[in-house]
């Protein structure tokens, strides 16, 4: 499953891809990362986060970082919970929710998380697989519940289909699964499939606690509402001041693994630009700075330093084709967009260079990645010229219209952020000059997952996390169940099953990007304007945070270690 995210915020890798949106610059200060890599590159010079033994740092103290949105949905499973901001928060404090069993290191290489699955084997007989998963006897919830053969059982009932009422993001490869029993004891997992499923960790990254057990508690139980009892991770709830919009976090005297350095984690909900004087004042102690005008504004701050690396991101197109219900549209828009153009408006300043990236699913540097954007010719006679084609022709006020209705819509934008705004108003400038009517729908950042998760929107400038594997984003996105535009057909939806039990890593990765390609050519659904840099601002002597690539998208690779350096 992967994050929504607007442009601009850093995202964590959950059960699900995450929404981020396009909002918060950056100068050449920081390691070697002003390009893009490319595939067989040094992914090296794409971290950067002052690493540091956590034995070697300051015992206790704090630290606070800022959030876009804090809630209202607290369940990152559900599409309504689905963002970037939403794992980041639940990191610390639920690693059994945004783990689970599997353990994943910087350049996307996964091997089981010991905290919580001890060893993971798998055995392949007569087209039929079985996967052996043996627990730590240590693992339990905070409310003292198991973690056991009761949780894999309950996620896989809920995730494995769309049909039973809960609102998922994706059921992945949950479909495939035909049984999950006790082997020896409740401590063994033994999991069947009706087809072997690959990669291994597509199943179970995020354990459901077992008393989330219908529709209503899934769906509507936690508006509002963390339910820290279901959760399991270093540091636990304290405090959450609705008033305030802060979420207070220490340590986790139930936590069995290594025990966390700080004494106390604060989340903040801020708008951008409260960040920048937050930042400035030291009262948070890190924020992202992805625009000029941001970095512009944060150079110079005093006990500060700029730590730069890739963003994990793909986007910058998200239409809702149940409200741009037109394929011709759809197409046009695609067509009218010069990517080029708005990447200069996007990275003016940041010392950083990027082709065209043409996959939602896969980064350049990817071994894998191959370039499916579906339209070859661009510009406003080729939007135009799409939209004649199927039936349009142009009003008095030279807008393209069919059965007298114009090709008309607006664009959503989130936050205060200058560079941001630019980015979408320059978009709306090359689709009015492709014969569209477009307007932009202001909302501000705490908006963002509601707004997304609800289809409240024509267009977003927003986009989703990207993983090193291209199996489950193949199913989020393209499968016709379910993907949230609820497009596709039979023909690609078969692919995607049958891709799913192809071993090899190269080969099922291949038949994922082939599936991009056939889909994005006839729906034209998500869009790739950019990738982008991870500049973040960090209050100096801060260790172990910063551009993580596929450790962490929220820039914490362990949050047990973060801590502060010895003065």
């Amino acid at each position: 499953m992967r994050n929504l995210n607007k442009i601009g915020g850093a995202a964590a890798i959950a059960a699900a891809l995450a929404l981020t949106a396009c909002g918060g610059g950056g100068g050449s200060a920081g390691p070697e990362t002003a390009k893009g890599q490319e595939s067989g590159s040094d992914l090296s010079k794409l971290i950067s986060i002052n690493e540091k033994p956590a034995s070697d740092l300051e015992q206790g103290g704090k630290v606070t970082l800022p959030l876009g949105n804090i809630g209202p949905d607290f369940n990152g499973f559900s599409n309504n919970g689905n963002s970037a901001d939403n794992t980041a928060l639940h990191r610390p404090i639920d690693q059994a929710g945004t783990w689970g069993c599997w353990d994943i290191a910087f350049d996307g290489k996964v091997t089981p998380n010991k905290d919580f699955c001890e060893s993971v084997e798998n055995e392949v007989e007569d087209g039929k697989q079985t996967i052996t998963i043996k627990v730590n006897e240590k693992a339990t919830y905070n409310d003292g519940t198991p973690i056991d053969v009761k949780a894999f059982q309950n996620t896989w009932n809920i995730l494995k289909s769309p049909d039973a009422g809960y609102d998922i993001v994706s059921s992945g490869n949950y479909e495939f699964v035909e049984s999950v029993e006790a082997g020896s004891n409740d401590k063994e997992v033994i999991v069947k499939t009706s087809q072997p499923v690959y990669p291994l960790d597509s199943l179970f990254t995020g354990l459901i606690h077992p008393a989330v057990n219908s529709p209503e508690i899934f769906n509507e139980g936690f508006n509002g509402d963390m339910h820290p009892e279901w959760m399991a991770g270093p540091f636990k709830l304290d405090q959450y001041d609705t008033a305030a919009k802060t979420v207070t976090l220490v340590p986790n005297e139930k936590w069995w693994g290594n025990k966390p350095v700080l004494e106390s984690v604060v989340f903040r909900q801020l708008e951008t630009s409260a960040q920048i004087a937050a930042f400035k004042n030291g009262e948070i102690d890190a924020m992202s700075a992805n625009t000029i005008s941001l970095y512009k504004q944060l150079e110079g701050t005093n006990n500060a330093e700029v730590r730069r690396g890739q963003r994990l991101f793909a986007g910058g197109m998200n239409l809702n084709a149940q409200r741009i219900t037109d394929v011709a549209v759809r197409e046009a828009i695609f067509a009218a967009v010069d990517r080029e153009a708005l990447r200069k408006v996007r990275f003016n300043g940041l010392n950083w260079e990027e082709p065209s990236s043409g996959s939602m699913m896969l980064l350049p540097f990817s071994e894998y990645y191959q370039d499916n954007y579906p339209v070859k010719e661009t510009g406003p006679d080729a939007a135009k010229k799409v939209l004649t084609d199927a039936g349009y022709t142009a009003n008095a006020n030279g807008i393209m219209e069919k059965d007298g209705k114009p090709a008309a819509f607006k664009i959503s934008n989130f936050g205060d952020d200058p560079t941001t705004l630019a980015f979408t108003q320059t978009l709306q400038k090359q689709l009015q000059a492709g014969g569209m009517d477009v307007g932009i729908d202001q909302r501000a950042s705490a908006d963002f997952g509601k707004v997304l998760g609800s289809r409240e929107f024509d267009m977003s400038v927003s986009g989703y996390t990207v993983g090193a594997d291209a199996t489950e984003a193949v199913k989020q996105y393209y499968d016709s169940k379910t993907n949230e535009n609820q497009l596709g057909d039979a023909e690609l939806d078969k692919k995607i099953a049958d891709l799913a039990s192809i071993e090899d890593d190269a080969e099922r990765n291949k038949a994922a990007m082939e599936v991009e390609k056939e889909h994005m050519a006839k729906y034209f659904s998500m869009g790739v304007v950019m990738n982008g840099p991870q500049i973040s601002f960090v209050r100096t002597g801060l260790a172990n945070y910063g551009p993580s690539l596929f450790r962490s998208l929220s820039q914490v690779p362990d949050w047990s270690a973060l801590g502060w350096e010895k003065k």
